[in-house]
Formats: C-alpha cells, structure tokens, sequence
C-alpha cells in the first residue's frame, strides 16, 4: 500500500530502475505524487548509476524527463561527506547513498525516500526523512 504523500519523494537508483521498468508500486508512488502535487527527485549521480544496470535507454530518459534532477554540487558533495562521517560511514562504499540522501535533505519539506537500502539511508538521514524499503 503506498501511504500518503506530504513531501518531496525521492528515489534512489532501485527507485529509478523500478520506475525506469514501469514497477506497478514505484508507478503508484508516481502517480500519487502527481496528483498530490508533490515532487519526485531523483540525483543527476542516480542516473549515472542506474545507467550501469543498462536499462532501456529510451525509456530511462523519458522517466527521467518526469522527474526533478537535483545537479550534484559542491555543496551537496560537502553535505554528503559530513552525512558519511556522522554515520560512521566509508565513501568508498556508500558515495552514492550519501548524495542521495544528501539531495533529499536539501529540498523542502520532510523528504520521503525509497530505497533498496534502508538500514543505510536510515543511519544516513538519521531520523530527518522517512525511509521506505523497496524489497
């Protein structure tokens, strides 16, 4: 069951895939957005990674074109690093969890983020964004 949306939804690379896939509950949470008025955010370094599983050109840029990019910054970078570091957590391993996290703490609201990764996204946003599984 998809709960309601009251803030941004942001997806990570699964999100991505999924929604890339046209996944049933990854279009629902989409749709619903829509509908709601909500954003769906995913980081341009999202995209990158998701484009390593070679998914359907075609059909990741149209999925992409529904949603709102956030550029990988300066800003956000440093964000993520100190995310990484309150976290006890190594960038060699978790770079991409960390900008993901550190783009959804950046936007207004209290972000929603779905994720194949909750154990991590939870210690990364430690309690500042709700974190839903994708399993």
């Amino acid at each position: 069951m998809i709960r309601p949306l009251e803030g941004p939804v942001v997806l990570d690379a699964e999100g991505l895939a999924r929604a890339v896939k046209k996944d049933p509950y990854i279009s629902g949470v989409i749709s619903l957005a829509g509908h709601s008025s909500v954003a769906v955010v995913t980081s341009a370094a999202t995209i990158v990674e998701v484009s390593n599983a070679k998914p359907n050109l075609a059909a990741l840029n149209w999925t992409v074109s529904r949603l709102k990019v956030e550029p990988v910054t300066k800003q956000l970078a440093v964000s993520a690093a100190g995310l990484l570091a309150q976290a006890g957590l190594s960038g060699h391993r978790h770079a991409l969890d960390a900008m993901v996290c550190a783009t959804a703490l950046a936007l207004s609201g209290r972000p929603t983020i779905y994720t194949s990764d909750p154990d991590d996204i939870e210690r990364l946003v430690a309690g500042k964004a709700d974190v839903i599984p994708l399993r």
